[in-house]
């Protein structure tokens, strides 16, 4: 059986006032039928950029895409039958009730009489109760879920969720992640992009992570995390830290998370700390997550190239 989406060799470079830009640089990967992928990386990455080629609303300067063995630019309209996108931006018409929406998506794909699934829709993502109040009234959280409704509606065999889940509330993510991961379990092929780092370890059975255009990883999840072979020393303060702890720290507002080897670091990590006076609360020491191997990619990972250092 084809891969549900392949990747081969794509490369996109942009004009910029600096000269040209390779957001993408030769990235390949496949997605299996009925995987649950995750896309990461940072802003600027080029995960939009791969989307946007994959929903073909941009060419690649190099390479192709497939879904399913279908060429995203020479058969589109098979290609779009098998994909549902959810794209970031807030995209609505503010003329019609939610049903209406619905209804008008199914058309674009010739699909009528289709009310059945239509319900189910609405059931599953919270919005029985809002199916004829007008798109304009309604939040962004709700919006969200509509654009979700109207990516499912003519039951592609491939979602693309383009940070789904930014800034709605935990309610939402919670009720979309049941229902998508229902549709997953279903056989349906999902890729997920998100800088929800705890969504896509719970979510994706395998991850590629972009940097400046490029994969820097691409692995199953459980063996990613395999790679933090460190544990997280976490606590909070309201104190600056040392300069030498601060420099190995990652601090968000008053909480401190510090990579730590063995019990003996652990001690002379607090020693250190209360030796500088630094009061702590909540001291806990866990596993490192998806975040602290992201982070440390990151890190150590080439930033972006230009298309004339490419090209060389």
């Amino acid at each position: 059986m084809s891969a549900a989406v392949t990747f081969a060799h794509v490369s996109k470079r942009f004009a910029s006032p600096r000269g040209p830009l390779q957001a993408l640089d030769d990235v390949t990967f496949d997605i299996q039928p009925g995987e649950f992928f995750g896309l990461l990386g940072p802003n600027g990455a080029g995960k939009t950029t791969l989307i946007s080629i994959l929903a073909g609303l941009s060419r690649p300067s190099q390479g192709a895409v497939a879904v399913f063995g279908s060429d995203v630019h020479a058969e589109p309209m098979r290609v779009r039958r098998d994909l549902g996108l959810v794209p970031q931006e807030l995209v609505f018409d503010p003329f019609f009730t939610v049903r209406e929406a619905l209804r008008f998506q199914s058309g674009y794909f010739g699909i009528r009489r289709n009310e059945d699934w239509i319900d189910e829709l609405l059931a599953g993502l919270g919005l029985t109760d809002k199916a004829d109040t007008n798109m304009r009234a309604l939040s962004g959280g709700m919006k969200r879920r509509v654009m979700v409704a109207q990516a499912l509606v003519h039951r592609p065999r491939v979602i693309v969720l383009d940070e789904p889940t930014a800034g709605v509330d935990v309610e939402l993510r919670q009720g979309l992640w049941a229902f998508v991961s229902r549709l997953n379990r279903d056989g349906c092929t999902v890729l997920l992009t998100t800088h929800y780092l705890e969504e896509a370890e719970a979510l994706c059975s395998r991850i590629a992570m972009l940097r400046g255009g490029r994969v820097v990883a691409l692995e199953r999840t459980a063996d990613l995390l395999r790679r933090a072979s460190a544990n997280v020393l976490r606590f909070k303060t309201d104190q600056a830290l040392p300069a030498a702890i601060a420099a190995r720290a990652r601090v968000t507002g008053r909480i401190a998370q510090i990579k730590v080897h063995d019990a003996y670091e652990v001690e002379q990590t607090l020693a250190a700390l209360r030796q500088a006076g630094v009061v702590m609360e909540d001291i806990e020491v866990h596993k490192a997550d998806l975040e602290d191997v992201f982070l440390e990619l990151m890190a150590t990972a080439p930033a972006t190239r230009s298309a004339q250092e490419v090209s060389a």
